[in-house]
Order: C-alpha cells, then sequence, then structure tokens
C-alpha cells in the first residue's frame, strides 16, 4: 500500500510539473533566390528572383521587383531583360546556340550575382514507352525513355514528366558516370509521398509528357543535390542545393537543350 502511494504522489509530482516551453529560433538572413533558363529552342529567356523566408512564414514567395537582369552570349553585349511580371525577367531577343556559354547577371541594389552556363551536345529521345514495373509487391506503370550517351563524361540529364498536363514534383535527374557512351534506358520512378494513392498512379488513357534537358556540370550538380534534398530516394539531406550562382544568392541558371515526347498509356 505504501509503494502504491508513493507512486501516486510521484505521479502527481510529474504532471504538476508540466510546462509549456517556447524555443525561441534565431532568425536568418533572407538570401535571394534566382531561377534562370535559356535553351537551344526559339522562344524566351527567362529569369525569376524571389527571396527567402523564415521557418515560420507562410510558403507563399512573392517575386522580387526592380533587379536589373542581362544574359550576354560567349561574352558579347549584355542583352537586357524585361520584367513581365512581379519577378519575372523575359528576353526574346536571345537564343541558345548549342557549345555557346551564356553569362547571367543580375543587380539588386548594391548586390551583384553571377554564373555562366555552357549549352551542351543535344542527345535526342530515341523512344518513349510504358514499362509495368513491380515495386514493393505493387504493379505501377512507369514511363521509359531510351537514349544513347555520347562518349566523353560529363553529360548530364534532366527529366521533367506532366501527367494529364500536370507537373510531376519528383526531381529526375542522371548523368554517365557509370554509362559514358552507353545505349541508356531510364526509367521515371516517382517516390512521392502521395504516390499511394490512385488518382497520382499512371494509368491507362493518361497522357504522359517527358521533357529531357541535356545539361552542363554545374546544372547537373545541382539538380543532383536538390534532388537530395527533397528525398525523392526516401534518403532526403537536409540543406542547400548547390548553386552555380555567385555572390550569394541560391538557386541555378541553365543553359540547356531541350526535346519532349509524348504518350497515350495503353
Amino acid at each position: 500500500m505504501k509503494l502504491l502511494i508513493n507512486m501516486a504522489i510521484l505521479l502527481v509530482f510529474i504532471t504538476s510539473c508540466e510546462k509549456v516551453i517556447d524555443v525561441n529560433l534565431d532568425s536568418v538572413a533572407k538570401k535571394y533566390v534566382i531561377e534562370g533558363n535559356i535553351t537551344n529552342e526559339p522562344g524566351t529567356c527567362q529569369v525569376k528572383i524571389t527571396q527567402t523566408k523564415d521557418f515560420d512564414e507562410d510558403n507563399t514567395f512573392p517575386g522580387v521587383s526592380g533587379a536589373t537582369v542581362t544574359v550576354s552570349d560567349n561574352g558579347g553585349t549584355p542583352v537586357v531583360l524585361t520584367e513581365t511580371s512581379t519577378g519575372v525577367y523575359e528576353t526574346t531577343a536571345i537564343n541558345g546556340t548549342i557549345g555557346h556559354t551564356y553569362t547571367l547577371t543580375v543587380n539588386i541594389g548594391d548586390l551583384t550575382f553571377t554564373a555562366p552556363s555552357t549549352i551542351p551536345v543535344l542527345v535526342p529521345i530515341d523512344s518513349i514507352y510504358i514499362d509495368d514495373q513491380s515495386l514493393f509487391g505493387d504493379v505501377k506503370k512507369v514511363a521509359t525513355l531510351m537514349y544513347k550517351d555520347p562518349e566523353g563524361k560529363g553529360n548530364g540529364y534532366h527529366f521533367i514528366q506532366y501527367k494529364n498536363g500536370v507537373r510531376e514534383s519528383t526531381i529526375f535527374v542522371r548523368n554517365d558516370d557509370y554509362t559514358d557512351g552507353n545505349e541508356i534506358t531510364t526509367s521515371l520512378l516517382s517516390f512521392n509521398d502521395d504516390d499511394d494513392e490512385d488518382e497520382n498512379k499512371i494509368k491507362t488513357g493518361d497522357t504522359i509528357r517527358v521533357v529531357m534537358e541535356c545539361i552542363d556540370p554545374a546544372g547537373y550538380k545541382y539538380w543532383s543535390s536538390l534532388e537530395a534534398a527533397s528525398g525523392n530516394s526516401n534518403n532526403a539531406t537536409p540543406a542547400n542545393p548547390v548553386t552555380n550562382i555567385t555572390g550569394g544568392a541560391l538557386g541555378y541558371f541553365s543553359a540547356h537543350t531541350t526535346e519532349e515526347r509524348t504518350i497515350v498509356v495503353p
């Protein structure tokens, strides 16, 4: 009986000592986030500029207005991009050429950010098909591409998949470290947390569009580090992605080729 009384007293003591503890986390300095793209296809060269937020702020990232943004081709005369909407800067006055190096320069107040990127050789998509693959006892329909990697290491590939017009959030990135000069078969297998939901799976009748970008080594480092941070393979590493932008900004500038294929799932 004495033991039971002592335990009861101890329980009352513990519960009476409960206290809500507020953890004050220091704010971190905000950084600019720059996302720039120029391709070998006629169209628009676009740069988006936003700014990071503290962990306790909402997840909306308004654009940064008033920046001066230019892109130059092989060190030539810089082309000025026009702000077409808040934080979005565009021009149709410059198109990418394979083998050329483009330099992005962004001026915001007294800050200057620069990034070079070179458009690599175009690697065409040979074919696209839908493959049934078994994963943990579940059979999934997976878009699969075939292409021929050129000889010489350093080739990188970034794939973007759309299902019925909606972009897939999974990051698909490859390089030729172990496949240099080979015929490549790449399956775009999603590892999204919500991929167990039936409506998120690829099904018969769906229209799948895949964009293949040939990217330079700096572009590969960015996308592969972002893939690792996002946990596509359930192995997330909490760190900022590697950037090719100097001056202290986050993000990337990518000069790349682009090609796409579309298939209706049989």
